[in-house]
């Protein structure tokens, strides 16, 4: 099993689709690094040299935040965002929707399940 910026991928799917299991990277990404590596589309990890999947790795360290670091940015940017206490910041703070969505019906994968309310008639 290759390990790439501290994830195992899998060994049985083709490159392009295994380096989308690293957080951070997705299929554009992907495909850019393979690209810049020089590998073809079809192979699979499990085909790859050990300097093969040594490349891969000095590329992705070399130039794309992923993991631990990308998420350490993505966090301290949404806790910027509540320390400034602008509407985005409160959002996030409350776990409601950030980007404009309608609550009134909506948005149960934010705010948990339906709480049912006391003594409310129709």
């Amino acid at each position: 099993m290759a390990r790439i910026a501290g994830v195992n991928i899998p060994t049985n799917k083709r490159v392009l689709i295994a380096l989308t299991y690293i957080h951070g990277i997705g299929s554009a990404k992907a495909r850019e690094i393979v690209d810049a590596v020089n590998i073809s589309d079809d192979r699979r990890v499990q085909d790859l040299s050990d300097a093969e999947i040594l490349q891969i790795r000095e590329q992705i360290d070399g130039n794309h935040m992923v993991e631990g670091d990308l998420r350490r940015e993505v966090g301290g940017n949404i806790k910027r965002l509540m320390d400034m206490g602008n509407y985005r910041g409160l959002r996030h703070r409350r776990g409601l929707p950030v980007r404009g969505q309608r609550t009134h019906t909506n948005a149960r994968t934010r705010k948990g399940p339906a709480k049912a309310i006391a003594g409310k008639k129709k």
